[in-house]
């Protein structure tokens, strides 16, 4: 009996286990923390960073079974699943690694044993490729397994020679093959792995990593040499299973056979529509391991290649006779066939057939529609004897009908037809820049596509007017953008459930916070956001162990910061109806915002809000927050409530339906936040800012309950450390302070009056250094120890005693000079002050200016005072 699959990838892993390797999970499909791959496409990328040195594992070997991905290039265009024996999205990759352990011997002679002696793989069957100069792996295969030469082929770098990137490690491969035996057609006498003729199969390629490649091209070997090898699981499973096709080994058979039988088409009746069930396959093991691993369908990235491909199997089922939801029901036979490797696939079970069902349920809504339209332009097309489809068509059918464009491709193609490339793209841009200048306009960001692509998919009931926990079910994980599966200790996540108590922030109330608790691990959510529609996005981190989608969850919200927020919301509305009482209907809301420690409302008002007004509004308030008046909370229609007089925000948007909040018979107001149950439940509330934020519009800020309680404790403790400091009564301290600004307005009077009559008596002995220029008189002098305003006194007192002239006063203190000039009002015509500090303050690093008749200036070089005099002395004798 051949092996059956899972004998092959058991025996592999147990092979290299028995070897000291560590078996090692498959990673998700969604690389972790590598943005430079769509999907996992190797068993060496969860690894990757081991291998450039980034990270050490507690092992320096491994194996593992990882499950892949690819969606282009050499052995994956789309275009040729089903129609190739070997073209696949998903597949699965067998690996042994060395993380600086073994190196080529160990790889070479384990590889052989184990296809030889386990697989029971003839080596007559067998042959080899080698890296043209790698002859130490040639040697390898020749003495220590025994190959014959005829058996070992040398191939360019583009063949054997793998590399991670532009730079770093990289290094020599050597791929394993298996003989089918001479093919019709070929008319080489000694055929070998390099021909195409279809004889030689590749199922293992042993890369020998031992360079470190460098910018320049130059390739240093490694310090340590590792090992990553990789063996395709379905290519190995048709050699063991005698067949050329992998479609017809065991790990398609159960799929193929639930296709067959939701379609009534059984394989071999029609050659195309054989390929359309090869298709249906492939395409159901791609969507139910990427839902699996946290993507969904969207228009962007990652969701949109799942898009594609499952709406291509819904196209291939229509062509099967299928107009309903299929594919999740051969979803559940992949879960069937690879639950056991994979368990993770049962667990999401429901979860992975609801989505893929629903996704299929929107494409089908469309599908018809589309397709007459397609069938039409194209025979408009013919009609006109072109071959050619225009691209706008091609638009219109991807942007209104869902088709992604390779779908419409693989339709034309079967027509012989193209479609105008360079027209589709025009219409794509064309969109792009509608949708940029629309979201301009509203002044908003757009949200990102993940986001607008899970509230297309997902409904948050919110649970937290009832209460501040609730048990639900994570419907999806989101880490930088991207869906996950899974999220562990230490990761940044955001959480989509079914049921949340968590508010998310909106009605500029802030969002909950508290715990998320799963059967495996915690989050704690730090804030909770409605990025798109009914979306709620709890926001976090993992603390303990590990969360995965589909998981049961208990939330849990903060109740202290949950009864701050519901208190000073509520102390919002309180405030509205108190500003409105007091300043009028006017002074409507214009914007909020509710913490669970203040509150901050905006209001329409022209001019500013007067102390005995906030008086009044604030005793008003906390009137009627001691009068307990209870909330009541109903939902009635939008009209209803307009004309009963409650109050809409500002900017709010309203459903047909909404929620109406009111506090006795002085508040009743549109909202959709959390309230006390009561007024006396806000304790009081107390203004403590008020102004101007923008013409027409003023800010009132206060806070409410302990806040408010906290800030007046503050204030009596430094009333009464301010008391101990002026040895008085608190009662006391006003009449003290006056007391004490008094005596220093009287002390500061005696010291004016004395450094008026110093100055008076050091301007009498300046007046004697004025010189004559010409028929103009400068005094320029030194000060010590002046300030700016005994600077500017000085001057004014020469100028009045020198009766015509220029009057330059320098003060040097601390390494800089402050600079003032006069002018007298004879000569401002001919000597402008701030021109004449200009050209004084260049001198000694720095700038100045004034009027005609006075400036002032600074700068950084005092050394320089004499040389500055000396400038504006030169400048008075050219004007004099």
């Amino acid at each position: 009996m051949p092996l059956s699959s899972r004998e092959i990838r058991s025996s592999f892993l147990r092979f290299f286990e028995e070897r000291g390797h560590r078996p090692v999970a498959s990673s998700a499909l969604v690389p972790e923390g590598d943005p430079t791959l769509l999907f996992t496409n190797a068993g060496m990328v969860q690894f990757k960073r081991v291998f450039t040195g980034e990270e050490t594992r507690e092992y320096s070997r491994a194996t593992t079974s990882q499950k892949c991905m690819r969606v282009s290039g050499k052995h994956n265009d789309l275009e040729n699943v089903g129609r190739t024996p070997r073209h696949h999205t998903f597949f699965e990759m067998l690996g042994n690694f060395s993380f600086g352990d073994y190196f080529k011997r160990d790889a070479i002679v384990w590889a052989w044993e184990l296809v030889t002696e386990v697989w029971g793989i003839p080596p007559g069957k067998l042959a080899v490729t080698v890296f043209r100069e790698d002859d130490e792996a040639a040697e390898l295969w020749a003495q220590e397994v025994g190959l014959p030469a005829n058996r070992i082929t040398r191939l360019d770098e583009a063949d054997n020679f793998w590399q991670m990137g532009d730079t770093g490690p990289c290094g020599p491969c050597s791929e394993i093959y298996f003989d089918w035996g001479k093919q019709p057609g070929c008319h080489q006498d000694e055929c070998d792995p390099s021909c195409d003729c279809g004889r030689w199969l590749e199922i293992w390629n042993l890369v020998f990593m031992q360079f470190d490649r460098n910018a320049a091209g130059v390739m240093t070997p490694l310090p340590k040499p590792s090992i990553d090898t990789g063996a395709g699981l379905e290519r190995v499973a048709a050699v063991l299973q005698g067949i050329k096709s992998n479609y017809d080994t065991d790990l398609f058979r159960g799929i193929l056979e639930r296709a067959q039988q939701l379609s009534g088409v059984r394989l071999g009746t029609d050659p195309e529509k054989d390929v359309s069930l090869r298709v249906v396959a492939d395409h159901a093991r791609a969507v139910t391991f990427l839902v699996a691993d946290g993507v969904l369908p969207s228009n962007e990235g990652r969701g949109y290649v799942l898009r594609r491909i499952l709406r291509r199997a819904a196209r291939h089922g229509v062509l099967l006779g299928v107009e309903r939801p299929f594919l999740y029901a051969v979803a559940d036979a992949v879960i069937e066939e690879m639950g056991d490797a994979y368990p993770e696939l049962v667990g999401r079970r429901a979860f992975i057939q609801d989505r893929v069902k629903r996704e299929e349920e929107r494409f089908l809504e469309t599908l018809s529609k589309g397709l007459a339209l397609l069938e039409e332009e194209v025979r408009k097309t013919q009609a006109a004897g072109q071959q050619v489809l225009p691209g706008d068509v091609v638009f219109k059918l991807y942007d209104t009908f869902g088709f992604p464009v390779d779908l419409t491709e693989d339709i034309l193609s079967g027509k012989q037809l193209g479609f105008d490339h360079a027209g589709f793209e025009a219409a794509m841009n064309k969109q792009r820049e509608r949708a940029r200048a629309a979201w301009k306009g509203s002044g908003q960001a757009a949200a990102l596509p993940i986001y607008s692509q899970l509230a297309s998919d997902f409904e948050t009931r919110f649970r937290g007017y009832e209460g501040l926990a609730a048990q639900s079910r994570i419907l999806a994980l989101v880490s930088n953008a991207t869906g996950v599966a899974q999220a562990r200790a230490g990761d940044a996540v955001e959480v989509i459930v079914e049921d949340t108590p968590f508010y998310a922030e909106s009605g500029g109330q802030i969002g909950d916070r508290g715990l998320i608790a799963t059967p495996t691990g915690r989050i704690e959510v730090e804030d909770t956001q409605k990025p798109a529609g009914s979306l709620v996005v709890h926001r976090g981190k993992v603390v303990e162990g590990e969360v995965h989608v589909d998981q049961p969850a208990q939330l849990v919200v903060d109740s202290m910061h949950r009864f701050g927020a519901v208190r000073h919301h509520s102390g919002t509305h309180l405030l509205h109806a108190g500003l409105r009482a007091v300043l009028g209907p006017n002074a409507t809301q214009r914007g909020s915002l509710v913490t669970a420690h203040r509150l901050r409302f905006d209001f329409s008002h022209d001019a500013p809000v007067t102390r005995a007004q906030l008086d009044t509004i604030e005793d008003l308030v906390n009137g009627w927050i001691g009068a307990n008046e209870p909330a009541r909370v109903e939902t009635v229609p939008y009209r209803e409530a307009i004309e009963a007089g409650a109050i809409a925000m500002f900017g709010e948007k309203y459903s047909d339906e909404v929620r109406v909040v009111t506090f006795g018979d002085f508040s009743m107001e549109l909202c959709g936040g959390t309230h006390a149950r009561a007024t006396g439940d806000i304790g009081v509330l107390k203004i403590v800012g008020e102004g101007g934020v923008a013409s027409g519009v003023r800010r009132v800020e206060a806070i409410t309950g302990n806040e408010a309680l906290q800030r007046w404790r503050d204030q009596e403790r430094a009333l009464e450390r301010t008391a101990e400091l002026l040895k008085s009564p608190v009662g006391e301290l006003e009449a003290r302070v006056e007391k004490l600004l008094e005596e220093r307005r009287a002390l500061e009077r005696e010291l004016e009056a004395l450094r008026a009559t110093q100055r008076s008596a050091a301007s009498g002995d300046l007046v004697s250094q004025a010189e004559t220029i010409g028929s103009v008189k400068l005094l320029a002098a030194k000060v010590e120890g002046a300030g700016g305003d005994e600077l500017r006194a000085m001057v004014d007192e020469l100028r009045d005693r020198l009766k015509s002239g220029i009057v330059l006063l320098a003060a040097p203190a601390d390494g800089r000079v402050t600079l003032a000039l006069g002018v007298t009002p004879d000569l401002k015509d001919r000597f402008k002050a701030g021109d004449l500090i200009r050209e004084a303050a260049a001198v000694v690093g720095g700038k100045g200016g004034g009027r005609p008749d006075f400036a002032q200036a600074g700068g950084r070089d005092p050394g320089k005072i004499d040389e500055a005099f000396a400038v504006v002395r030169e400048k008075v004798r050219a004007g004099a």
